[in-house]
């Protein structure tokens, strides 16, 4: 465990694919290698059992397995896992386990399902996890999948607490973005978890990124953070060029099923593999999908950071 939540934000994470192999067992050996591509292409942190990880399809046997393979691949990266739950008390165990499993942060969810009738609701589910909570936590706003947004007035009245260091945003949602760094102290971090989002949300003032594209190239990622912490015009290159593309596959084929494909177009993940409702992406789908990250590629060698 290392301390995560420090005076020095990390700028890159990556949302961990957990791969699988032809039979849809989770593959720790692949998961492993994973984890040594994405730090040696220059990714900070590591996020195991978000959305990309399809942590839905896992039990809990497989859950707490994958959040320690992660851990021991890390070294000192620091890990943030997904411990998403409909409950407090059911989210309160999944930040246990993934403090048993050695994990430094806590990624939370509003409840997905029933929703609340009152954002008042949201902030007092937001409250009791992180007064129980033993790790740091990182809220997670993402309402396509739990049906709400984790509104910024209600951010606002949770984000002096002492357990809860920041949030994601994978709404898409720009304008929420900037509202919640306006409404929030400086010391509270806000990532981008919408990949084409990166560049804009670091010159706006953001901490950094949450990008699921980042398993298949890291270095367009952590260059992307680079320029967009100094060199505006090699940003917007980046960005435009290199990252949007890429992440429109996503949009159109869905996170994991695009970026396992691309993985494997990468020869990086032997089998592109997802759980159902999720299904694999066509050939003609992935030959796009390979297209778009040799197009990457070629975009962040081209640009010079100095």
């Amino acid at each position: 465990m290392t301390d995560a939540a420090s005076d020095d934000p990390v700028r890159t994470w990556c949302p961990l694919v957990t791969p699988l192999d032809g039979d849809e067992a989770v593959d720790h050996d692949a998961l492993a290698s994973l984890v040594s591509h994405v730090r040696e292409g220059g990714v900070e942190g590591l996020v195991p059992c978000g959305t990309t990880g399809e942590f839905a399809s896992l039990d809990a046997e497989e859950y707490r397995a994958v959040l320690e393979t992660t851990v021991d691949a890390a070294g000192d990266a620091p890990v943030m896992a997904g411990t998403a739950a409909t409950s407090v008390a059911e989210t309160l165990h999944r930040i246990e386990t993934a403090r048993d499993a050695g994990v430094d942060i806590g990624l939370i969810v509003l409840p997905y399902f029933h929703t609340a009738n009152d954002p008042e609701g949201n902030a007092e589910f937001v409250r009791r996890v992180a007064d129980d909570a033993v790790l740091p936590l990182y809220l997670y706003n993402i309402p396509a999948c739990t049906g709400q947004a984790i509104a910024p007035d209600v951010v606002k009245s949770v984000a002096d607490h002492d357990r809860i260091h920041g949030l994601k945003d994978s709404s898409g949602d720009f304008n929420y973005f900037v509202e919640t760094l306006r409404r929030t102290p400086d010391d509270f971090d806000c990532y981008q978890g919408f990949d084409s989002h990166l560049v804009p949300g670091m010159l706006q003032g953001g901490t950094g990124g949450i990008n699921a594209l980042s398993n298949v190239v890291p270095k367009v990622f952590t260059a992307g953070a680079a320029a967009a912490a100094g060199d505006v015009d090699a940003a917007r290159r980046i960005g435009n060029e290199g990252i949007a593309p890429l992440f429109q596959q996503c949009v159109a084929h869905g996170f994991a099923p695009a970026t396992k494909a691309a993985l494997a177009e990468r020869s990086i993940l032997d089998d592109a593999t997802v759980r159902p409702p999720l299904v694999e992406p066509g050939d003609e789908a992935r030959e796009e999908i390979g297209e778009a990250v040799d197009i990457a590629l070629d975009v962040v060698e081209s640009v010079d950071l100095g």
